[in-house]
């Protein structure tokens, strides 16, 4: 499976247990925003305290896991050329895109994900703090947060390998942050491969204490 995703609409879908959703920065991010759930019981979705928390980062890359809220895990990161993605800039809304952009139509992540989860039958209340590809923020010492330059790289990419069945809710919007005063967002590109099996030594299943457990806890759900 493969779809270009134009820039400000959104995507979404299921990841099956075993293959590899690959995003493609096409012409330069301007950031896309995303949110992953448990497809057999969405109750359990992405946490993204927990992914920081548990691996000392909140800016994911190459060999780090994506968390559940019940300490499972839901996608491994097995290939990233970017290295700009972070878990705390939020996602844009229709009132940070007119303070922005001034009055419009602006398509925004807050919005796109309402759309998007509607049809598979979640709305707002599932809605939590989302993850950002292709984009990097920095915290100041006062604790505020800023854009860092630099991360539109076209033709990058990240390798995200489903450890379950993974709903899968992207929105191609700019990031709530991205200093832009045009909108203009980016095109990418969405891949869906059949990987083969995780080796024993694979970086993500091994890569410290709390990975492991993780991905026992992972795999027991589909223990028959």
């Amino acid at each position: 499976m493969q779809e270009t995703v134009p820039g400000g609409a959104y995507w979404s879908g299921v990841i099956k247990r075993g293959n590899t959703l690959r995003i493609t920065d096409l012409e330069g991010s301007r950031g896309v925003s995303m949110l992953c759930y448990n497809a057999d019981n969405a109750i359990e979705r992405f946490n993204a305290a927990d992914t920081a928390k548990i691996q000392f980062n909140a800016f994911l890359k190459q060999g780090m896991v994506i968390y559940t809220d019940m300490g499972r895990i839901l996608f491994s990161i097995t290939q990233d050329t970017s290295g700009c993605h972070d878990l705390l800039g939020g996602c844009s809304n229709a009132i940070s895109n007119a303070k922005k952009y001034g009055e419009g139509d602006w398509k925004n992540s807050r919005d796109n994900f309402l759309k998007a989860l509607s049809r598979w039958g979640l709305g707002k209340k599932d809605i939590m703090p989302n993850l950002n590809l292709f984009t990097r923020i920095a915290v100041k010492p006062d604790g505020t947060m800023e854009f860092r330059e630099g991360c539109e790289k076209p033709g990058s990419f990240i390798d995200l390998r489903a450890e379950m069945n993974v709903l899968t809710i992207i929105s191609n919007c700019p990031h709530i942050l991205h200093p832009g005063s045009t909108y203009d967002p980016k095109p990418i590109q969405i891949q869906i491969v059949k990987t083969p099996a995780p080796a024993p030594d694979d970086l993500c299943r091994t890569a410290n204490p709390e990975a492991v457990r993780g991905f026992i806890n992972t795999d027991a759900l589909f223990l028959q």
